[in-house]
């Protein structure tokens, strides 16, 4: 063992001895390949992934919960030692958490049908471009809202979304790069199908625990993924659930 793992190894082991030795996380997602989907019963995902490893390498007595997210937002606000997966973190959301990561990075951009033939450059050309349908609880609708687009209209889920767009219903979607082909899948479009267009903003994404949760847990959960990225075991993972992603230096 190299020293900078050793000094790792030990570290960690210091803030779990400083983390409360019989607090229970309940530990929240909601449903949204590749992060995290269920399949045959199964709880899966990277994200699921990763904080399996992480309640591993941290000694934490946890289970992993699957919800809508409006529902799981609330509730990791609320009560002590629970955590929310995977969350952008946000000006607007910086002080409501603790925060673990970053896990992912995408860049949220607008995607047209190849077969419609558009060019779009700016906001101004989004908004002339129909009705533009995104779910409600996404920090992207925020986000446009902020930026007075006349033609938002909010949908409860993003299948909705993507069922609108794939019949017609607008123009436009927004979608984030590490979750394209998932999302465009179930109305049978594939990445070949659209057109990238203007990128709108890019995201990091992390592990939010609520304020209430001890401190010296989230700095443990920090340092064994800071671990995970140094023996290569983060990597490894990346790269089974996201083999056309090339990872951010961040991530690295």
């Amino acid at each position: 063992m190299g020293p900078l793992r050793c000094h790792g190894v030990l570290f960690l082991a210091l803030l779990l001895l400083c983390a409360r030795a019989n607090a229970e996380l309940r530990i929240l997602t909601e449903p949204g390949p590749p992060t995290a989907f269920m399949e045959d019963g199964e709880l899966r995902g990277f994200g699921v992934d990763v904080v399996r490893e992480l309640i591993e390498r941290t000694g934490a007595s946890a289970q992993i919960e699957m919800m809508p997210w409006t529902r799981a937002y609330t509730l990791a606000q609320r009560g002590p030692h629970v955590a929310l997966f995977a969350m952008v973190r946000t000006p607007e959301r910086e002080s409501r958490f603790q925060w673990v990561g970053p896990i992912l990075h995408g860049k949220v951009r607008f995607y047209s049908l190849k077969s419609r033939g558009m060019q779009v450059d700016s906001l101004d050309d989004v908004a002339a471009s129909g009705p533009l349908a995104v779910p409600k609880q996404w920090y992207s609708y925020e986000a446009l809202q902020a930026k007075g687009l006349q033609n938002l209209y909010g949908v409860p889920t993003p299948q909705t979304m993507v069922t609108l767009f794939a019949h017609g219903r607008g123009n436009l979607i927004l979608l984030e790069d590490i979750l394209l082909r998932d999302m465009l899948a179930p109305a049978g479009l594939e990445p070949a199908d659209v057109q990238p267009q203007m990128v709108f903003m890019e995201s990091s994404y992390y592990i939010a625990f609520s304020r209430d949760t001890d401190a010296a847990i989230v700095a443990a959960w920090q340092e064994a993924l800071a671990e995970m990225r140094r023996d290569g075991s983060f990597s490894a993972i990346f790269r089974q659930w996201l083999p056309d992603v090339e990872p951010p230096t961040a991530l690295r």
